[in-house]
């Protein structure tokens, strides 16, 4: 990594159904080279039991362990950090990171991004994104949507993040879940700036 974080991305995942996109999205940014923050919420740790089977520890050490021996060999690196940890890089916009996103966002994470709340290391993360204008995508796991919830994404769209719902194409074929998870986590390597190779590209690859 560089001196001022350029090519690490911050990953949130949080208690919001769709823990696989969170997974998928570190899988294919440490594949890329990107090194990864990993921040995971104590609710997003057990969607991720119930959901995808993967049962991680408290210790942000071991959960950076465990997911690396679960991903295999990768030129990236990938660190986890706890919910309170401060002194964290990406608590603060003098060195850290410049791209981040939460992958599942639950709409009261996304509240919290919205009004600057600013409670855990990872709603600090995001609003350091916003006031250092890096790049912040929202993928937010929720439907029906309030005005509430509409409301919260339109003001952080104006303030130019990304929301990015897990709505998936179906115009490239995907015949199975893991291409429908592709979908999405290609379009967030997108809007990092991430090079990939997930899937085809409309008008070029067909």
């Amino acid at each position: 990594m560089n001196a001022t974080g350029a090519e690490t991305v911050v990953v949130g995942i949080t208690g919001a159904s769709g823990t696989v996109y969170g997974f998928r999205l570190v899988e294919a940014l440490l594949h890329a080279g990107r090194d990864v923050y990993l921040l995971i919420t104590a609710p997003g740790r057990m969607v991720a039991a119930m959901e995808d089977g993967v049962t991680l520890p408290a210790r942000p050490e071991e959960i950076a362990r465990r997911l690396i021996a679960r991903f295999g060999e990768t030129p990236g690196t990938l660190r986890a950090f706890g919910e309170q940890d401060w002194r964290a890089p990406m608590a603060s916009g003098s060195g850290g990171p410049r791209a981040m996103a939460v992958c599942p966002c639950t709409m009261a994470t996304l509240a919290a991004v919205a009004t600057g709340a600013s409670r855990s290391l990872l709603e600090r993360a995001a609003d350091v994104m916003l006031k250092e204008r890096g790049t912040l995508v929202l993928v937010p796991r929720e439907t029906p949507l309030s005005a509430i919830h509409l409301e919260h994404m339109l003001k952080l769209a104006r303030l130019g993040v990304v929301i990015l719902p897990p709505n998936p194409g179906f115009y490239q074929g995907g015949s199975s879940v893991s291409d429908l998870v592709d979908f999405i986590v290609a379009r967030t390597l997108d809007h990092l700036g991430v090079a990939h190779e997930l899937g085809p590209r409309w008008g070029v690859d067909a």
